[in-house]
């Protein structure tokens, strides 16, 4: 899924979500600005994966170049979608990532919910342990 959104000021930002696996985890891969207007579309390939049957996911967030207070709560709901089916969540945010360093891990932080997910810098570090059931 890739949907282009004009901007203030003629600027065009592209908002993509690209699908994968890697091991037993589903990966998805999110850019673009997770907003009010693209988080619905991030909610429904999480709830795609989770339909499919797939328990363990990535999500990576490493591309996202702004997120708002409803791409945290699609994320929010997603570690309660995935906890409810035993499952696994794991997000990818560098600490240098996107543009000027991670959007999303200084969101996360600022609102005390970073905490609440299973954090990797890198894919490879993501998927390297075995999927485990989150907890409370």
């Amino acid at each position: 899924m890739s949907l282009p959104f004009q901007r203030a000021r003629g600027m065009v930002v592209t908002f993509k979500v690209t699908g994968g696996e890697r091991g037993d985890w589903a990966v998805l891969q999110v850019s673009g600005e997770l907003d009010l207007v693209t988080s619905p579309g991030l909610r429904q390939h999480i709830h795609d994966v989770v339909a499919e049957g797939r328990h363990s996911l990535v999500l990576d967030l490493s591309e996202v170049l702004f997120c708002d207070s409803s791409g945290v709560g699609v994320l929010i709901a997603a570690r309660r979608l995935i906890r409810s089916c035993q499952g696994s969540l794991r997000l990818i945010l560098p600490a240098q990532g996107a543009a000027e360093g991670s959007h999303v891990n200084r969101v996360l932080g600022a609102l005390g919910v970073r905490r609440l997910f299973d954090v990797h810098p890198d894919l490879a570090s993501a998927v390297q342990d075995e999927a485990g059931p989150l907890s409370a």
